[in-house]
């Protein structure tokens, strides 16, 4: 038989169908995964070894012997220039970690990383989507600590980045459509799918990573690093951005200024597209207000078979939004908790008490939603 876990562990080398044929660089995982531009395997195989010794003499040389040249740089294309700032990204984590600021001592990392940001028109560090998505898996798999606690994080992450991707389609479709619309139950139910392996996601992190061991051993090499005078995260699972979802949801015009706040940063670390999305969504009428003006809470008794469907469906992926976040909240209070915690926020620079207004604002639109459906009603016979 065939346990959950061992199904996760399985899928981490699944890549979506057609995700890698879609006209976008960034979803090419398979190919990003093989790219060695820097020819980084024997110096990364090394790197926990490098780690457990606190040795930032040799991470400094290590980073300093994988630059490359300007003109290199100039000739990649996108693929090989996420897998360079994959790879880099390794060393500025580690070198941070045990305290030193990576630009300080190899200062010509500088312009090579600003370079790369433009060539990948992303942030000039390396980003969850590097340590996680375009990591190479097995031999080549690039970690900081060699613990197969770390893999299983990494293993967590990279499993929801097809069914993100996937969602931004379903997220779009959802928001030109009207709660009357027969696709607009559809377009959630399918999105619902795509965040339910947010939830199997967090259970994996809960079986398979203890919070002593990311607060302590993990956490701090995913503090910041400046570059070009600017403070850049790290690869923090924060950056995976569940806010795709919420946008369309809810969160255009349900949200609250610390949440839009905490957006306005985590956007950034985003993928081009996905950064096009926000701007394109980020403001306009979200599923809940248009089921709430649909349904009309203080008059209406009596709904059409579709608008009941519509209701039905945006509160079963609300729920799944608020099982995720309530999950999540459990892990970072034992991760953070003060016998244990290393940091007073977390590696994507949100407290607990985000999370836990996040939560609450999830929490407080499915119940909206879920009044459409809990008032006695008299069904409208369908035409159709």
């Amino acid at each position: 038989m065939i346990t959950h876990v061992t199904y996760l562990r399985d899928a981490a080398d699944f890549v979506a169908p057609g995700l890698d044929a879609r006209n976008e660089p960034r979803y090419r995982i398979s190919e990003i995964r093989r790219a060695d531009p820097l020819a980084a395997d024997p110096l990364l195989a090394v790197l926990p070894a490098m780690n457990r010794d606190a040795d930032v003499p040799a991470l400094t040389v290590a980073l300093r012997t994988l630059l490359p040249l300007p003109a290199v740089v100039a000739r990649w294309n996108v693929v090989e220039a996420l897998a360079a700032m994959r790879d880099l990204g390794m060393f500025l984590g580690s070198l941070k970690r045990h305290g030193t600021e990576p630009l300080t001592v190899v200062p010509e990392a500088g312009p090579v990383l600003e370079a790369l940001g433009r060539r990948t028109d992303m942030v000039p560090r390396d980003t969850v989507h590097h340590y996680t998505t375009w990591n190479p898996i097995g031999a080549r798999q690039r970690m900081f600590t060699g613990e197969e606690m770390e893999g299983n994080l990494q293993d967590a992450v990279r499993m929801v980045f097809p069914s993100l991707a996937a969602s931004l389609d379903t997220c779009a479709a959802l928001a030109r459509l009207e709660p009357h619309d027969p696709g607009f139950a559809l377009a959630l139910d399918r999105t619902a799918q795509h965040v339910q392996s947010m939830v199997d996601s967090i259970d994996f992190t809960v079986a398979n990573v203890s919070p002593v061991f990311f607060a302590q051993v993990l956490r701090p090499y995913f503090e910041e690093v400046d570059v070009a005078g600017h403070a850049f995260l790290g690869p923090a699972a924060a950056q995976v951005p569940l806010w795709l979802v919420d946008l369309t949801l809810w969160q255009c015009d349900h949200s609250s200024p610390e949440y839009d706040a905490f957006l306005a940063e985590s956007v950034r670390y985003s993928l081009p597209s996905w950064r096009d999305f926000h701007a394109a969504h980020r403001v306009g009428t979200s599923a809940v207000s248009r089921l709430a003006a649909a349904t009309d809470w203080a008059a209406a008794d009596r709904l059409s078979p579709q608008l009941a469907a519509s209701a039905v469906s945006l509160a079963r992926v609300l729920r799944i939004l608020k099982t995720f976040r309530a999950r999540h909240i459990g892990i970072a209070r034992k991760a953070y908790s003060d016998d244990v915690r290393l940091y007073e926020v977390g590696s994507g620079g949100a407290p607990i008490e985000l999370l836990r207004s996040v939560l609450d604002l999830t929490r407080d639109n499915e119940t909206l939603v879920r009044r459409a459906t809990a008032r006695p009603r008299t069904p409208v016979a369908s035409h159709a």
